[in-house]
């Protein structure tokens, strides 16, 4: 397939008016003008800009297909396949679903250990069909240890390509504000805010003391490494967490909620991942640190759907339109920055010899997503591409 007259998003440039050559699942050509004589299938770009397939190493729309409202589930296949339309119209060809490894009261819950092995089982036989190359992020929720025997037996099984390590206790991390966090589950939930503070007292008395809490995660951690997962660790807050996740052999920091801890992770090498939801909002809706401060301070390597895919391509070019980042610089972050983090090395940029993953996108105050190519291969081509 030949593509011409478009805008081309490089690492480090933009061209205007080239084209590009996808052969046999790669690119075999990019050109500042027109190209050589093809023969092939040629589409007219004019109006386009080109931007390498999104990388979402982090979204947790997965288990809200399942279970759009507690207790009203729908087929993890029919799910998974709604999804993946989703990411493909959204511009995504690599994604990272988050299911929670969590020991939650309900055990029917999307995120009960029977229905996180159907999950995982069915998305297995599903992945070679799939429109989106769809990979499995398994969030250990590190206060909930009696998860850690079914996770320990998947990552050696070979069927999770992530791990993070996560402590969603309330008064630290994420949740370091009690009162947010009752406030926060209470409107989610639609409960009683009484209901959700007498499960926060109780979750508490069971949570144990921190380093206790953690002993297990080291060990899945180090499961994780000799399988050559990537690992990353969620809302880091200080210092010394950061510290003791790096000690476990994190290389990626999800979601800090503190510019220190940021600061801190990419100190040591960390790459740093901030929600796509945040920076096009302008605000954590946690109350915690802004992924536009986070930005502006020079600390972010990549950005991540966290719940809402179409996040992505409207972050990165609502930061280049408003002068925050070049277009090249802000296209990364959803793109080269992830693919780094996640060790890709096939694939994050648009050169020759890469995968042929793609996304066309119409520019405008709400940029729009045309087209979506994975392997050099159309998944996503809307009505404004037929007369193409």
């Amino acid at each position: 397939m030949l593509l011409t007259h478009l805008k081309i998003v490089l690492p480090d440039a933009v061209i205007v008016g080239g084209s590009l050559l996808l052969e046999s699942g790669q690119i075999a050509g990019v050109y500042a003008g027109d190209a050589p004589s093809y023969s092939g299938r040629t589409v007219n770009g004019a109006g386009l800009t080109a931007i390498p397939g999104i990388i979402d190493l982090h979204g947790d729309m997965l288990e809200r297909e399942i279970e759009p409202r507690p207790g009203t589930f729908f087929p993890v296949d029919m799910a998974v396949h709604e999804l993946d339309k989703r990411l493909a119209a959204a511009g995504v060809t690599t994604a990272y679903a988050a299911l929670s490894f969590w020991d939650v009261d309900r055990p029917e819950s999307v995120r009960g250990e029977a229905m996180v092995q159907q999950i995982i089982r069915d998305l297995g036989r599903l992945r070679p069909t799939l429109l989106t190359d769809l990979r499995i992020h398994a969030r250990f929720e590190v206060s909930t240890p009696k998860v850690a025997p079914l996770l320990a037996e998947l990552i050696a099984a070979g069927q999770i390509q992530m791990l993070s390590l996560m402590d969603h206790t309330p008064g630290q991390g994420q949740y370091r504000n009690i009162e947010h966090y009752i406030g926060f589950i209470s409107k989610w939930r639609q409960v009683d805010p009484s209901h959700v503070e007498e499960e926060v007292r109780a979750r508490l008395a069971r949570s144990g003391d921190l380093m206790e809490r953690w002993a297990i995660a080291r060990d899945i951690a180090a499961l994780a490494r000799d399988m050559g997962l990537p690992i990353s660790s969620h809302d880091d807050d200080t210092l010394e967490k950061v510290d003791l996740v790096a000690s476990m052999g994190a290389t990626i920091s999800e979601f800090p909620v503190t510019l220190e801890a940021a600061e801190e992770a990419r100190r040591r090498g960390m790459y740093i991942i901030m929600g796509a939801p945040n920076a096009l909002r302008g605000g954590s809706h946690s109350g915690n640190i802004s992924a536009r401060e986070a930005i502006d301070a020079g600390v972010v390597d990549a950005l991540a759907a966290d719940y809402h895919p179409a996040t992505l391509v409207q972050a990165a070019f609502g930061l280049a339109a408003a002068g925050v980042l070049s277009l090249p610089a802000a296209v990364a972050l959803v793109s080269a920055g992830p693919a780094a983090a996640l060790g890709l090395d096939d694939r994050g940029g648009i050169a020759e010899g890469l995968s042929a993953d793609l996304a066309l996108v119409e520019d405008g105050p709400r940029p729009r997503v045309r087209a979506t190519i994975r392997a050099g291969v159309p998944i996503y081509w809307d009505a404004a591409m037929a007369g193409r």
